[in-house]
């Protein structure tokens, strides 16, 4: 109920039609992502402001879904907001009370219904996804009226409509008092930003102190709020990942209620500038062994087929891998490789997509934003002497000629240790034979494919790998027993940020698990990043084409089989 949700605001400020809030993203009760900007090609959106159990809501639900009904067609989109990050299933509840469908945005931080000024349940809103600014609030009887003149094309008449509703409140965690920079927002920084945002990182900017910080707070806040950075983010409301990306709900706040107070500096010195980073471009240090990939010649414009090339792995001896790091000579122009690790006097046609040997040694591709693949403890390949490195390169031109010179670093277990666990995987792919070209103009066209486990496993890992038009994955388990369980929602796809995620607790399935992946493709004029959205997309190797893969990694109970 409301009145058990009283506590201190988050924030006194109140957002006034006219007011610019900027743009946003958020996931709805269903784990999909809404970006504002998307929307650009509507006149508006109309928001009514849900909150569980509101007599206000429940007034307004059925003139608000009758006004779906009439200007849903006319360019407006209309979606719900629920301001406190209240759970998805009781929202769902909520709203077949209220017998409404449409998306509710969920505000789990609460810093975009601060910046919009949400202060009633039952309110309304009406925001311009071009400008980013609320046209109108108010009462939903008022509302009938703006959307009348938002669709003829006028001036809205009446910005703002007093109204009478129950009063939206924070919990006290959510208080905005006052946030240090040295104490609050440079820790922030330093753990979740810094890593890259370093000089000689290979973020556009370094956050090496306050002033720097400062200076791009504007923009700081920004992909924040459209959840753009962290890059690679996910649904924190499925699984739990080592590597999710996403910041805890009171960082969010902290950083933006430090930026609107203007980004000021307090204590006599700065943590950013205190920190410092280990000489070596190796993650864990020098590697046992480097492999360099022959130099490519990338020309300044132009279409490149897919390189391969061979390298000899020089060994002495039989070596069990427990790391490799891929290190871009120039990652503008390397999109992404594929490895097959060849053993000594292997014969016949091999591919790049692995899921063989798992007494094999795996030596990590070069993806977007990949991480150095490191082994979980006492698990491992065989790296073997005279075994070589097949790679398959693809390059995108950038318009300057340049040389890509990559290298690919390898850490061993010592010769007295043998891991004795050995990890497991697949791919749930979509290969030419088995594809669905994607409709032209489709904003959310899916395709599926499944894998089922042979024997009992313990699941590790997720990873995505979809083109432009790549949207949202979705993997799921249907267990032999007839249940069902959501294990990852990659919701914002994002072709530049190809991670493999993984668990923080491994899942074990029993044999016959069947794991089901759901991709989703965007190939709508909306997608900024869609090359033709007339096209009927068949599937390629090139970029303007699309794939399918969702790939997973495991480790089987009995290591015996």
């Amino acid at each position: 109920m409301i009145g058990a949700l009283l506590a201190l605001p988050l924030f006194s400020a109140t957002a006034f039609a006219g007011e610019r809030v900027g743009d946003f993203s958020l996931l709805d009760q269903n784990g999909n992502f809404h970006h504002m900007a998307w929307y650009d090609d509507h006149k508006a959106i109309a928001f009514l402001v849900q909150v569980n159990g509101s007599a206000q809501t429940q007034a307004v639900a059925a003139d608000y879904a009758r006004m779906q009904s009439r200007f849903d067609a006319d360019g407006v989109e209309f979606m719900m907001l629920n301001p406190l990050g209240e759970s998805r299933s009781s929202i769902k509840q909520d709203l077949e009370a209220l017998a409404v469908q449409v998306p509710v945005l969920i505000d789990d931080a609460q810093i975009i219904s601060e910046a919009m000024g949400v202060d009633k349940s039952g309110e309304a809103f009406l925001f311009d996804p071009r400008s980013f600014e609320i046209i109108y609030r108010g009462s939903v009887a008022g509302l009938e009226k703006a959307l009348e003149e938002v669709v003829a094309g006028q001036s809205i008449s009446a910005p703002s409509v007093a109204m009478t509703g129950s009063d939206v409140h924070y919990s006290a965690q959510a208080n905005s008092t006052e946030v240090s920079y040295s104490g609050d927002v440079a820790p922030i920084l330093a753990e979740n930003c810094a890593t890259c945002h370093r000089d000689g990182g290979i973020a556009p900017f370094a956050m090496d102190s306050h002033a720097m910080v400062q200076g791009w707070s504007p923009m700081i806040r920004e992909v924040l709020m459209t959840k753009r950075m962290p890059p690679g983010q996910i649904d924190p409301h499925v699984g739990k990942f080592s590597n999710d990306y996403v910041l805890a709900v009171e960082e969010q706040q902290k950083l933006i209620s430090w930026i609107e107070a203007g980004a000021q500096k307090d204590g006599d010195i700065d943590p950013l500038a205190e920190l410092t980073w280990p000489a070596t471009k190796w993650a864990l240090g020098e590697p046992d062994m480097i492999v360099k990939v022959p130099p490519q010649s990338i020309p300044a414009t132009g279409v490149l087929d897919y390189i391969t090339v061979e390298v000899p792995i020089e060994l002495d001896r039989d070596r069990w891998v427990r790391a490799s790091q891929y290190i871009p000579g120039d990652r503008t122009v390397l999109h992404h490789t594929l490895n097959d690790l060849v053993p000594p006097g292997a014969t016949g046609r091999r591919g790049f997509l692995g899921g063989g040997d798992p007494n094999q040694a795996h030596i990590t591709a070069y993806i977007p934003g990949a991480e150095p693949a490191i082994e979980p403890p006492n698990t491992g390949g065989l790296l073997q002497a005279g075994s070589t490195l097949r790679l398959q390169l693809h390059y995108t031109t950038m318009g300057k000629e340049t040389v890509d010179a990559s290298e690919i670093g390898i850490w061993f277990y010592p010769d007295d240790q043998i891991p004795t666990e050995r990890m497991s995987g697949q791919c749930a792919c979509i290969f030419p034979m088995g594809w669905t070209n994607i409709t032209p103009y489709d904003p959310n066209f899916e395709l599926r494919q499944s894998v089922t486990l042979k024997q009992d496993a313990y699941m590790q890992s997720f990873l995505p790998h979809m083109h432009f038009r790549g949207k949202s994955m979705r993997f799921t388990a249907y267990y032999p027993d007839g249940s069902v369980e959501p294990l990852i929602n990659i919701a914002n796809y994002n072709y530049n940020w190809q991670i493999s995620y993984k668990l923080e607790e491994p899942i074990l399935m029993p044999a016959g698990t069947r794991i089901e992946a759901v991709g989703a493709y965007d190939n709508s004029t909306q997608n900024k990043a869609n090359p033709d959205p007339s096209r009927s997309v068949p599937w390629g190797d090139q970029s303007w084409d699309e794939m399918f893969f969702g790939a997973m990694s495991w480790k089987n109970v009995d290591q015996s089989l």
